[in-house]
Parts: C-alpha cells; sequence; structure tokens
C-alpha cells in the first residue's frame, strides 16, 4: 500500500484531502471552538501549523461535508453551514514603514474583496475598508461573517530591534482590529494566531471578549503533533525507528497538556530518511535573542530556573522585552510544569528537546565567544569529555579562552565577570548535547555547574584572580548530592586570569569511584 504523501509547507486543507496528503485530525478541536465561543486568540511559535488550523476552520465554513468524509467532523452531526469568510494573512509582505503596511493591507483586502465578490467604496482607509468588508459580507450573504487572522504579529516582530517603527505598526494594528468590536452584531467567528502575546490593552483595545486559548488545557494539542499521533498516523512512515530518541530530539513543547511535535520536524526528519538534525531551528537564527543576551549580560544557567507568573508569561510589550518571555513565546523555551500557590500558578521554563537545545546554544556559544574555527574546537572539547581525559580537557578549556578575539574583550568588560566565563563555558557543553545544569542548590549553595554523564558526574565551580575553586567545592561539599548514584564523581575548580583573559588554573580530582 503506497504511503500518504508528506505536507511539507502545504496549509491549504482541500489540497491535502484531495492530493493524498497525510493529515492529522484537527477537525474535533476545531468543531469544539466553533460552538462554544466567538473571540478566540492563539498564540504559538513558528512552523506549529497555525495557518493549516486557520484553513481548517475557512474550509468548514465552505459548507463541503463530503470534503471532510473519513474525518472526526464528517460523522459529528455538525451541519455545514456556509458562511462568508474574511482571511488576513501577515505572513508576507513589506512591512518596514507605514505606507508600505497599508499597501500590503490593502492588496489583503482586495483578495477578499473578490473572494466575496463584493467591494469597498474608494478612497476609505485600510480600516474603514475591513469594517465595510464585514458588513457587506453580511447583507450580501445574509449569514454571519467568519474573521480569520494569521500572524498578527509580524509587523510588529519584523521591526522589533526598532522601537520607533514597531511602535508605529502596533498602533496601526490596533485602529484596524478596533474595526471588529463595531461590527459584533455581523461576526459568526473571530480567530486570531501569532507568535507573540502582546497584552489585549496594547493591541486589542475594545476585544475585551477575546478568549485567549494559548494555556487552555484542552486546547493544548491545536498545534503540534502528539506521541499517539506519530505512533498511529505516522507508524508506516516511522517504522522500525527509535521512538524514545525522537521523542528527546523533537518532543517537549508543552502547553499545559500533552507534550507536542514540532510537524515541521517530524515532515523533514521522515522526508529526510531518518536523520537527527535541526529543522525547525535552521529556518531562522535568533538574531535578536543573541542580542537581548549580549545586551543584559545575562547569565545563561539561569535558563536552568525561570519561574513566572503568567502575567509576567504574558508580558510582551515593544517598549519592554524580557528575554525569557520572548524565549517562550518564540519557541526556545516551554512549559515543563507548574505549581500552585494561595495567590497565584507558577509556570518552570525549560528548553523543550534536544534539537532547540543544541542548536540554541552553539548559535549563543559562537556569539558570545566569536571563535572562527568553533566546530573543532567543539569536537576536541567533547572527545576529552567523553573519554575522561583530563589533561586534554584543561587543554581544549585553555583553548577555547585563548580563541576569544581579543577586541571582544577590549570592547566591554565581560571578561572581568565570573558570569560570562560560565555562561560560555556552558552554552558550549548544552551545544555538545550533554546533560548540564546549572546554579543547581544544594544545602550548602549553588554548584555553578554539573555535567550529567552515564559513566561519570563532574562538579565545576568557576573562580577569578586567585580564589581557589576547588577549595569552594569541597567546602561546601557539594559532591554529597550524587553519592548515592555510585557513579565517579570528578570535581572541577577553573580558575581564570582577567588580566591574561585566559584560564590561570583547572584542577581536577576523583573524589569517588564505584563500589
Amino acid at each position: 500500500m503506497k504511503l500518504a504523501k508528506l505536507p511539507i509547507g502545504i496549509s491549504t486543507l482541500r489540497t491535502i484531502i484531495e492530493e493524498d496528503y497525510l493529515y492529522v485530525d484537527k477537525t474535533d478541536i476545531a468543531q469544539h471552538i466553533i460552538e462554544n465561543g466567538q473571540y478566540y486568540f492563539l498564540s504559538r511559535p513558528r512552523r506549529f501549523g497555525k495557518s493549516l488550523f486557520l484553513d481548517t476552520l475557512r474550509t468548514i465554513f465552505s459548507g463541503d461535508r463530503e470534503l471532510f468524509k473519513g474525518l472526526h467532523i464528517y460523522d459529528s452531526g455538525y451541519e455545514f453551514i456556509e458562511h462568508p469568510v474574511i482571511r488576513i494573512s501577515f505572513n508576507n509582505g513589506d512591512f518596514s514603514s507605514k505606507v508600505s503596511f497599508h499597501d500590503r493591507v490593502a492588496t489583503i483586502l482586495r483578495l477578499s474583496q473578490d473572494e466575496l465578490d463584493i467591494v469597498c467604496s474608494e478612497e476609505r482607509t485600510s480600516s474603514d475598508c475591513f469594517e465595510e468588508l464585514i458588513i457587506k459580507a453580511y447583507r450580501k450573504y445574509d449569514k454571519k461573517v467568519v474573521v480569520l487572522i494569521d500572524e498578527y504579529d509580524k509587523p510588529i516582530l519584523d521591526n522589533i530591534d526598532d522601537t520607533p517603527t514597531a511602535t508605529i505598526m502596533t498602533e496601526e494594528l490596533k485602529n484596524f482590529y478596533s474595526v471588529m468590536k463595531g461590527a459584533d452584531e455581523y461576526i459568526k467567528l473571530v480567530f486570531i494566531t501569532g507568535v507573540s502575546k502582546f497584552s489585549k490593552v496594547s493591541l486589542f483595545s475594545g476585544l475585551n471578549n477575546l478568549n485567549d486559548i494559548t494555556l487552555t488545557k484542552k486546547y493544548s494539542t491545536i498545534c503540534g503533533y502528539t506521541q499517539e499521533d506519530l505512533q498511529s498516523v505516522f507508524a508506516r512512515h516511522l517504522r522500525g525507528q527509535d521512538f524514545a530518541k525522537i521523542r528527546r530530539w523533537y518532543n517537549g513543547y508543552k502547553f499545559l497538556g500533552p507534550g507536542v511535535y514540532n510537524p515541521f520536524d517530524i515532515l523533514l526528519f521522515i522526508e529526510n530518511e531518518f536523520e537527527y538534525r535541526n529543522y525547525w531551528f535552521g529556518t531562522a537564527t535568533p538574531t535578536f535573542l543573541l542580542k537581548l543576551i549580549e545586551k543584559h549580560s545575562y547569565f545563561l544557567p539561569n535558563l536552568e530556573n525561570i519561574v513566572k507568573t503568567e502575567k509576567l508569561l504574558n508580558s510582551f510589550d515593544v517598549d519592554y522585552i524580557e528575554l525569557e518571555t520572548l524565549m517562550w513565546q518564540t519557541g526556545y523555551l516551554t512549559i515543563s510544569h507548574t505549581t500552585t500557590t494561595d495567590r497565584n500558578i507558577l509556570y518552570h521554563l525549560a528548553v523543550p528537546n534536544l534539537e532547540v537545545q543544541i542548536s540554541l546554544m552553539e548559535h549563543i556559544a559562537d556569539h558570545l565567544s566569536q571563535i572562527q574555527n568553533s566546530t573543532m574546537v567543539q569536537h576536541n572539547m567533547y572527545e576529552s569529555i567523553a573519554t575522561n581525559d583530563f589533561t586534554a580537557f584543561e587543554t581544549n578549556i585553555k583553548a577555547l579562552f585563548a580563541c576569544i578575539p581579543y577586541n571582544l574583550f577590549v570592547n566591554n568588560k565581560m571578561y572581568e565577570y565570573e558570569g560570562y566565563y560560565v555562561s560560555v563555558f556552558y552554552s558550549y557543553m548544552k551545544g555538545l548535547g550533554f546533560d548540564v545544569v546549572g546554579e543547581e542548590c544544594t544545602n550548602k549553595g549553588r554548584i555553578d555547574l554539573t555535567l550529567l554523564l552515564d559513566t561519570a558526574i563532574y562538579i565545576i565551580e568557576f573562580k577569578t584572580d586567585g580564589t581557589s575553586a576547588i577549595e569552594q567545592i569541597r567546602q561546601k561539599k557539594y559532591h554529597e548530592k550524587y553519592t548515592d548514584r555510585n557513579l565517579p564523581i570528578y570535581l572541577v575548580g577553573i580558575e581564570f586570569d582577567t588580566i591574561d583573559r585566559n584560564i590561570a588554573k583547572v584542577e581536577t580530582i576523583l573524589l569517588e569511584t564505584r563500589d
């Protein structure tokens, strides 16, 4: 039996169904949304299937029941009543200025006018045309209108490192979206998707009935593939593959429900004959994140212990961008678990999977150190750790920091701070795929870094300018946390000289061995 084709880059449901592409059925969720609300907002990282879900809604409202034969909604009793649909997508276009923004919006609205056979009055603003389109569509078809908005925030995100332009885009979008408030009586459904979560006050003023389902458990799998999907829908495509390894590499995105895979990863993993590569991450380098990390001298091991309230998790604004919030909204961090207090729910964030860990940390390490031949440095470091060759380990650590360009230190004071050296080493270890824990608490203090291998445990402490790192490990008895693992424990003290801008001393002690 022939395998269904993989819908790589295809976000039109009719094409997927009619041309025998594989489809993970989301029509049960779509039906629940249609029947239980009017205004929805969903935030998900890029390439997560948001556009396909919007097109699923659009296709349901086309009224073509037979197209859905074999899917959940077909036999569910849904009536498949046709409604006029206005589609607005900011996926493409030039948003570098107010003029180019309005040119793009005008093009989008002309396409909707053609689809609905409606003409807006001449010399009207984009907002006026949008409102007129809603009202005229309702009157022409005698049915309430469906409004689907894809990547609502892209005009802002395209200018996120240009605050004045981003602010202009915010105001223009605010005026545009405000039209829906006054047209409520003509609207059947509004569904808005994007990557970021700007506050409703700043961007959706007036839409106080907008239901944000980003962290609603029953909608947690609205986009993405579940483990069950892989083992059922993709069973024949993934026959003979290591599901545990696939899960470690590509699963782990959580929105208060089951973990999900980014569809882009899975489809390309199969298409490329099961090669483990950074498919999702490779589609866009997080340049803006790198700039924020450098600008705020962010201590990277803090990524191990991020806890946010929902307010802070959603506090994205043009005038204030918090690195950790941005990393969550863009998919570089996810919710690992929650804890509930008397006052609120606390969200614990973590890197979702091995793909993001390796790719993100490689980029961060390269950005922080700006080493030319970083691949060879990384390879040598990996080999020395994997073989417990401490002579080579010391040599490679010194080589790592010796390779950092001199002008990097001249341009700022990073080298004066212990946290810089820890961050560089941490990002390199994470980029190599090692299980590294930063700032781990014990009853005596915090361990700078703990490297957890199958064959040994490294407890690593960093100090600058003459302070003994190995003595602190001994005095604080950091090793006691791991004595029950019956593995060799190595204490590693790394001391830096800020004048020479390199390692002054590496001391390694084998504290315990297997019984």
